[in-house]
């Protein structure tokens, strides 16, 4: 599954775009350096229901922004993505 796809499934799964998770995660000082990945892991669990795979997708995002790396663009696989850039505002708005 790419990064993207686990975005899109995310957003299906609370019905929380992937933008307004990352805003309460800064609510919660989960983009700070220090916080370790499983305690975002623990919240994402508790309170969305989410697993590991998906959950570190969106760790990624909190910790590092949208960017992926450009070894995960245009490959062959299960994890390929279109852009090194993840669409944060929800699947409606995705451009074509």
């Amino acid at each position: 599954m790419s990064f993207q796809a686990y975005l899109d499934t995310i957003e299906d799964r609370t019905g929380l775009t992937p933008r307004a998770l990352l805003d309460l995660a800064k609510e919660r000082g989960y983009d700070d350096p220090s916080v370790k990945a499983g305690v975002i892991l623990e919240w994402l669990k508790t309170d969305y229901g989410l697993g590991r795979g998906h959950g570190m997708a969106l760790v990624h995002v909190i910790k590092k922004g949208p960017t992926i790396d450009a070894k995960h663009v245009g490959t062959d696989g299960s994890h390929r993505d279109e852009s090194d850039t993840l669409w944060l505002d929800g699947k409606a708005t995705k451009p074509a």
